[in-house]
């Protein structure tokens, strides 16, 4: 019977597309047998894992230098140019003024090399700019940066924007590149290479004889740093047993913003731009160490059938944990020695377009990272007043910096405890809820008040509201962004773990982008901006509900692993042990005992007419 001969074929596996590994047994289940067998979180992991922890520091200091290298000074002419030195003399009350150009951090995203009097007095800001001596007053600690070392005012001011670009462009490749080099040679290898040339181009930035000179080291030192984030963000995670992986990854996250809180204090010690670069990159000198102290992954090594090194490597933690590998009662190191004459077999994150339901959960995690990241400027930006002629918060450098570093640490304290209760899932829907929320009240309940101010006289009810509002959106963006990177780490199978974390760091920097693009054209479609990516965020919250749950879950570890996460429901079971069903009771009564009866070869023929005849 033909029925017979379906039975005993072989079948495709459920997704239709990756098929399921060949290698099965006690190596492919390293949370539940390897780590525990090798002393689970012992003393050499935490050890390694502060080793993760270091370096975390000098990447915030990297990654938030920004803004006081590129920071805008107040800035007065003392020397006009000799055709034009009667007119501008006309105007001195408004040169001399200490609010001619305002000082505005760098990570408030506003372009500051144009007068606050631009958009009233154009004519005025033209002769500001028929200038061929400036004198710079800045507010960050520095006595000298690069806008002031090469005048990027006025007509050079597009260079500032060029020089930021440069950094996050960097990145955005760098992560997309040593991805995929991170699944094909190693972690250990991306990350030293990474620190050696980090080494040559941060170091060399700091002697940078022009704008376009620094542009360009400061994309190659972007590309270094994100080998460096990347590498150490899937060691950590590779390092943890389940239970332990959010809270090591977030005490990184603490350790970051420390770097971006003690970056203002270092600023005011070195005082002199290339003297802050060159403090902020000789540190990674210490990382050298790592070429010998700092193991390849060993989860990896397993996922990737490497089995000589992962012999090596398993004693080796053993004897760090004190171990007594004798005592294999799982006879894991039988079944290792049998599978030492496989072959590596790597994966490159192109194969993820094979399967059904990874790809799709990588995706989404993109766009939200892309719109965690995209709207925290909006939000940034509707927190500075158009009007007034101070286009900064706080009229203060340092009270808007850690304005800034307090929403971000707070946003990391409420990840903690929101993660713990709902889950990974259950917090990002939370934390892009309140997203939405916090920017369709802002777009929309905002601008109906406005209409009415005139008459109600609630114009400081409205600013208030508009401040709130921003508070709690960069508050639960940056959530958002955060937990959106992590998650995917966990859903991403270690094969390609490396690529698909570099995707969503990636989109992270997309995001990013726009806060610079903004600036080029002088705010200029902004509030098109924000409502583009409000929409994102209500097609992100349906998206989140597709994502299945990764909490206390064991890492996947080959592509068939990484399928076999499914979606779970929000709701718990009505019962213990009761299982929701996707389709209805009685769709599953029906009967279909003469299905057998219809041989495969005349199944495609027969007419809807003829199912009930007798062959």
């Amino acid at each position: 019977m033909a029925v017979v001969q379906l039975d005993t074929e072989d079948h495709q596996p459920e997704n239709g597309f990756v098929s399921p590994d060949s290698t099965s047994g006690l190596l492919t289940r390293i949370d539940g047998s390897i780590l525990p067998f090798l002393g689970g979180f012992g003393k050499y992991q935490k050890q390694l894992i502060v080793l993760t922890w270091i370096p975390a520091l000098f990447i915030g200091f990297s990654q938030y230098s920004d803004n006081f290298l590129l920071a805008q000074p107040n800035n007065t002419c003392i020397q006009p140019l000799g055709n034009l030195t009667n007119q501008t003399t006309s105007h001195s009350s408004l040169l001399d003024g200490p609010k001619n150009i305002s000082a505005r951090p760098a990570h408030i995203y506003a372009n500051r090399s144009y007068s606050a009097q631009y958009a009233v007095h154009n004519e005025t800001a033209n002769m500001q700019c028929s200038c061929s001596e400036w004198t710079f007053e800045l507010h960050t600690g520095l006595v000298q940066n690069v806008v002031t070392k090469w005048s990027l005012v006025c007509d050079s001011a597009w260079k500032v924007h060029i020089a930021k670009f440069s950094l996050l462009v960097g990145s955005i490749f760098g992560y997309l590149t040593f991805g995929i080099l991170a699944d094909w040679f190693g972690r250990h290898p991306v990350l030293i290479i990474s620190v050696l040339f980090m080494l040559v181009f941060g170091l060399t930035v700091a002697f940078s004889v022009n704008v376009p000179m620094f542009s360009t080291l400061r994309f190659f030192e972007g590309f270094c740093l994100a080998g460096i984030t990347l590498s150490l963000y899937v060691l950590r995670i590779e390092l943890c047993l389940p239970g332990l992986r959010f809270s090591m990854t977030m005490v990184a996250s603490f350790v970051v913003l420390g770097g971006q809180l003690l970056m203002p204090g270092m600023a005011y010690l070195c005082r002199d731009w290339q003297v802050l670069q060159a403090v902020i990159i000789c540190p990674l000198l210490l990382m050298l160490s790592y070429i010998w102290i700092f193991p390849e992954s060993l989860r990896w090594l397993l996922a990737t059938q490497q089995y000589c090194r992962s012999k090596w490597i398993m004693g080796h933690i053993a004897k760090k944990n004190q171990v007594n590998m004798e005592l294999d009662t799982d006879n894991i190191l039988t079944e290792l020695q049998r599978a030492l004459q496989k072959k590596p077999k790597k994966t490159c994150i192109v194969k993820m377009v094979g399967t059904r339901n990874l790809w799709k959960n990588i995706v989404v995690l993109c766009v939200n990272s892309l719109t965690g990241y995209g709207i925290h400027h909006c939000f940034a930006r509707s927190m500075m007043d158009p009007e007034a002629q101070e286009t900064t918060m706080f009229h203060n450098f340092y009270a808007d910096y850690y304005t800034m570093a307090g929403i971000a640490l707070a946003s990391c304290m409420a990840l903690c405890p929101a993660v713990g209760l709902m889950g990974r899932r259950g917090g990002l829907l939370m934390f892009m809820i309140i997203t939405a929320l916090a920017s369709l009240l802002q777009l929309g309940l905002l601008n109906l008040l406005g209409k009415y101010s005139g008459h109600l006289n609630i114009g400081t009810l409205n600013k208030n509201f508009s401040i709130a509002f921003s508070i709690i959106g960069m508050f639960s963006s940056q959530a958002v962004s955060n937990l959106s990177i992590f998650f995917c780490a966990e859903i991403t199978p270690t094969v390609i773990r490396g690529g698909g974390l570099g995707l969503v760091l990636a989109s992270a920097g997309f995001g990013m982008l726009t806060a610079p693009i903004m600036e080029l054209h002088n705010q200029k479609g902004y509030f098109l901006h924000h409502i583009i990516f409000a929409c994102c965020t209500l097609i992100c919250i349906i998206c989140i509900l597709l994502l299945p749950e990764t909490r206390f879950q064991p890492l996947p570890e080959t592509l068939a692993d990484g399928e076999s996460y499914t979606r779970q429901s929000l709701l718990p079971p009505r019962k213990p042990g009761e299982q929701r069903l996707l389709l209805a009771q009685s769709e599953s009564s029906r009967d279909y005992t003469r299905v057998h009866d219809t041989p495969l070869h005349e199944g495609g023929t027969n007419c809807p007419t003829q199912t009930s005849g007798t062959y």
